[in-house]
């Protein structure tokens, strides 16, 4: 069977919440197969795109507009925590919008040999950037507390420790077919259940392989300092995990942490708000939901740049 074709989610809705227009400058910080870069240019905009996967880079020099003079689509092979010195050594310091889509691409997940998926086997690898640690380094080599945490605290399985006990008894891991049937023996597989047990290990595992969330956190931080004025953010996040930094981080832009009771004593003025929201969380239609049933747990949340100066950046 070929891979699925990939389809941006929440395509329309989020070219909504950015805006682009004839000139701007937009920041695509997590470029995939370019769905959204694609609306973007047609847009009239320039698009600076972010993707630390070899393959996605590869991919995106066969555009056209790579080549233009000026180019409408400038490539750069980094992880999107380093927009700021990137953009800078382009000689850019101010963009229109920046668009994140967190996590696995589509693309990832339909190749067997990256191992970010348990539907087909392949090799334990899981590095979007496709060097360092593995997904079978770590499982193979580190302690049986810290798989348990890793487990718990990115996957939130409550089952952690059991997983992590059988983990360690099943050393060494290799492929990915080989992880998920330690992980579903553990739980206690049952054919036919709405979601496989090992779903949330691998979850785990890849974020921490790729050390995910603290590259958004350090991703949010980034926008903040590129954006101009009016200037407008969108995210698109999968899990609760992701959607919680990104809601927290736009509620405390927002300035709506500062004094958030009566009952507390008077703090020190809050910094002016960084961002404005542009409207509540967006999630896929029905319709969508039909075309690509991978849409199903995403969120759209979006903001737009106030004038006040970014905030000091966070410890990640």
């Amino acid at each position: 069977m070929s891979p699925a074709p990939h389809i941006p989610v929440l395509l329309d809705e989020v070219i909504a919440a950015l805006a682009p227009e004839p000139g701007a400058l937009i920041v695509d910080a997590t470029f995939g197969a370019g769905g959204y870069a694609r609306r973007i240019i047609d847009a009239g905009a320039t698009v600076h795109a972010f993707d630390r996967d070899p393959d996605a880079i590869a991919a995106a020099r066969t555009w056209p507009e790579t080549q233009e003079d000026p180019p409408r689509l400038v490539l750069h092979p980094r992880r999107f925590s380093e927009m700021v010195a990137s953009l800078t050594e382009a000689g850019v310091s101010r963009v229109d919008g920046v668009v994140m889509d967190i996590g696995v691409s589509s693309m990832q997940l339909d190749q067997a040999a990256r191992g970010f998926a348990f539907s087909s086997d392949g090799p334990l690898d899981m590095r979007m950037a496709q060097d360092g640690e593995s997904a079978a380094d770590f499982l193979n080599t580190a302690p049986e507390a810290q798989i348990a945490d890793v487990l718990f605290h990115y996957g939130e399985e409550r089952q952690s420790r059991r997983v992590a006990r059988a983990i360690v008894a099943a050393r060494p891991l290799e492929t990915t077919g080989q992880l998920a049937h330690v992980v579903r023996k553990a739980l206690g597989h049952r054919p036919g259940a709405p979601k496989d047990p090992a779903t949330r290990s691998f979850q785990a595992i890849r974020i921490h392989v790729n050390a995910e969330l603290d590259e958004l956190r350090a991703a949010l931080d980034a926008a903040e300092q590129l954006l101009r004025p009016g200037g407008r953010l969108a995210v698109v996040s999968f899990h609760s995990l992701e959607d919680r930094i990104v809601k927290q981080f736009l509620r405390e832009a927002g300035g709506a942490a500062a004094n958030a009771s009566r009952h507390l004593p008077q703090s020190a003025p809050a910094a002016a708000p960084t961002y404005s929201p542009v409207a509540k969380a967006v999630r896929p239609s029905e319709a969508e939901l039909a075309r690509n049933p991978r849409a199903r747990s995403a969120t759209l949340r979006a903001a737009i740049r106030t004038a006040a100066p970014a905030r000091e950046r966070r410890a990640a």
